[in-house]
């Protein structure tokens, strides 16, 4: 990962930390990275200003997934399918169902 790229994105973040484009674009670097932690967090406050925001619910789900978080994957896909379908984002709403039917039962 291009560090010095992420510093800027958590500089800019650190300005307007509501700014879930950023967010996004920071979580989606450290999900490239293997950070799956790290990029839930900040995938999770941008769902939580944008709750509308599909790729965002999307990409949380697959983080926790890949934590090991299986409750907090399903959760995420579950409230993303309808903000997806809401949003008329049909594509996303897709890729959280496979998501979520390839989730292991808890």
């Amino acid at each position: 990962m291009d560090e010095a790229r992420a510093k800027q994105f958590e500089a800019l973040i650190a300005l307007d930390p509501k700014d879930t484009m950023l967010r996004f674009g920071l979580a989606r670097m450290l999900l490239a990275d293997g950070r799956a932690a790290e990029a839930a967090v900040h995938l999770a406050e941008a769902v939580a200003v944008d709750p509308t925001y599909s790729a965002a619910w999307r990409d949380l789900g697959r983080a926790l997934a890949e934590v090991g978080d299986t409750a907090g994957a399903r959760r995420a896909f579950e409230q993303g399918i309808p903000a997806a379908e809401q949003k008329g984002d049909l594509q996303a709403a897709k890729e959280m169902r496979v998501f979520l039917s390839r989730l292991p039962e808890v």
